[in-house]
């Protein structure tokens, strides 16, 4: 079965009365080259144990387990776990796991059924789970590599640049623990049913190291976060929105200066190493007054 002929997966999910649903974010891939090229720029090989959240019929599922060693597969609706049955019949190293994929132990996941692979995360997620999947997914520090189908602004959000309007405490987040890259872009004609948006495929590395030394992380999320609630507002403001009750502004100045930025800079217009320099002064200052 050709899992991306329009005609032949309009039979499959009559056959099987199969209904999309807008809640779950159901969109399938009709256009073959997309999970070819996913599976082909995703890098992997008969070392790989890979994680599929979202199969949907399976057109992306089927290139996983040509080059993988193992798949996992995904699926919160049970009504697509017949068609799954059907469609990958015929690929042995792949296992539908009927879960809820935000709240999968992926530590457990990986001990139970990647022994000895390399475990990667390849899937066409729910758009409506973008932003929790993927921090759960990085915060659970198994993966080598995630590599997703999202949609085009989050794919810009995580790449994005400081002094662009799509940097924020998202972007900083991601890069603080992976190497973003966006490998290409996907047009809605690509999907059944059509989604009103594009959408793209990223690829995020696992760092070794952070990018950055931070002396405390906590700290600097907290500032990471202050400094984006309220976009207009100055670093300063900010800075002080979170740590007014054990600080003062000409405290906040002094260090912003020590780090070589002035006192009006917001916080969209500072790096990684600009964050981690600021927050390791706040550290330093914190631990003077308890000292």
């Amino acid at each position: 079965m050709d899992l991306c002929n329009i005609s032949q997966v309009k039979a499959l999910l009559s056959r099987h009365g199969f209904y999309f649903s807008k809640s779950m974010g159901q969109n399938f891939l009709i256009d073959p080259r997309v999970p070819e090229r996913i599976s082909d720029l995703s890098g992997l090989d008969d070392s790989c144990g890979v994680l599929e959240i979202g199969p949907g019929i399976g057109a992306l599922t089927v290139e996983l387990a040509k080059r993988a060693n193992k798949v996992v597969a995904v699926e919160l609706d049970k009504k697509l776990l017949p068609l799954l049955d059907e469609t990958l019949r015929d690929y042995p190293n792949v296992e539908i796991l009927s879960a809820d994929a935000l709240t999968i132990d992926y530590q457990e996941l990986i001990k139970d059924r990647f022994t000895g692979l390399r475990p990667v995360v390849c899937a066409n997620i729910p758009y409506n789970i973008t932003s929790p999947l993927i921090s759960k997914l990085i915060e659970s520090r198994r993966f080598e590599t995630i590599t997703l189908m999202i949609q085009r602004e989050v794919a810009k959000r995580i790449c994005a640049k400081p002094s662009t309007s799509d940097y924020g405490s998202f972007t900083i987040y991601v890069n603080y623990y992976t190497e973003p890259t966006i490998l290409f872009d996907v047009p809605p004609d690509s999907f059944i049913p059509q989604p009103k948006v594009w959408s793209s495929v990223v690829l995020l590395k696992k760092r070794v190291l952070p990018p950055a030394e931070i002396k405390n992380e906590s700290i600097f999320f907290k500032l990471v976060k202050a400094s984006f609630e309220q976009r207009r507002k100055t670093l300063v403001n900010g800075i002080f929105a979170a740590f007014g009750d054990r600080t003062t502004k000409a405290d906040i100045k002094e260090l912003l200066e020590a780090c070589g930025y002035p006192s009006n800079i917001r916080g969209e217009a500072v790096d990684i190493a600009g964050f981690a320099c600021i927050s390791n002064q706040i550290t330093e200052l914190l631990e003077s007054k308890l000292g």
